[in-house]
């Protein structure tokens, strides 16, 4: 049983089926008697506190997967597809057009499917970035229950055009849809990225030397 356990577990499509059943799962239980105790569970409050109360961050469970693991994912993924950027299926701007119309096409057209279902409603046209998004997780979950049978290349684009049209939609939403930005956070982002300049600077110094 432990070794059928560890095959599962390295095969390249574990992540896929465990994505697909947690989603299963998750639409039975909200959509049963457990509905209830589901969405309170979901509710649920964790706080981080920060130097005296400097910084705190209280969000409900639901909240703290969307946006602190979704953050961790779209990392791992980023440093991915920055590898296929510098020495990959995506090295040269002719290779990298293709996912980027791609990813383009996929925001605009739900975009303008969803206008022409709801134009009459004004209220309902303000939710016009909500279908532009591409759930990046199954797009990949459904990439990875294929396993080897999908080509490295093709797992590449999808991967590429997910993450440029989730990229795309996020910042339509935040310049669009916020109603106020967080200087704190904006600046907590820029030096993420300062830092990580520097260390793969530091890094390139170093084997060049």
């Amino acid at each position: 049983m432990i070794s059928s356990i560890r095959r599962f577990i390295a095969s390249e499509s574990a992540g896929g089926v465990v994505l697909a059943l947690a989603a299963i799962v998750a639409l039975i239980v909200s959509n049963s008697s457990l509905g209830p105790m589901y969405r309170e569970f979901i509710e649920l409050r964790g706080e981080v506190r920060i130097a005296n109360d400097w910084l705190v961050l209280s969000k409900p469970l639901l909240l703290w997967v969307n946006d602190l693991w979704m953050a961790v994912f779209f990392f791992v993924v980023g440093l991915e597809i920055k590898r296929e950027v510098l020495a990959g299926e995506l090295a040269s701007v002719r290779q990298a057009s293709l996912p980027a119309a791609a990813a383009l096409g996929g925001m605009v057209v739900p975009a303008l499917i969803y206008v022409a279902l709801n134009r009459a409603d004004a209220t309902a046209l303000r939710g016009l970035a909500i279908p532009t998004a591409t759930d990046i997780a199954f797009a990949l979950g459904i990439v990875m229950l294929l396993g080897s049978r999908v080509p490295p290349s093709l797992k590449v684009f999808l991967t590429a055009v997910a993450i440029i049209d989730d990229l795309g939609a996020i910042i339509v939403i935040a310049l669009f849809y916020t109603a106020q930005l967080s200087p704190l956070m904006l600046l907590a982002a820029g030096g993420g990225v300062v830092l990580l300049f520097l260390l793969n600077r530091a890094r390139v110094t170093r084997r060049i030397s």
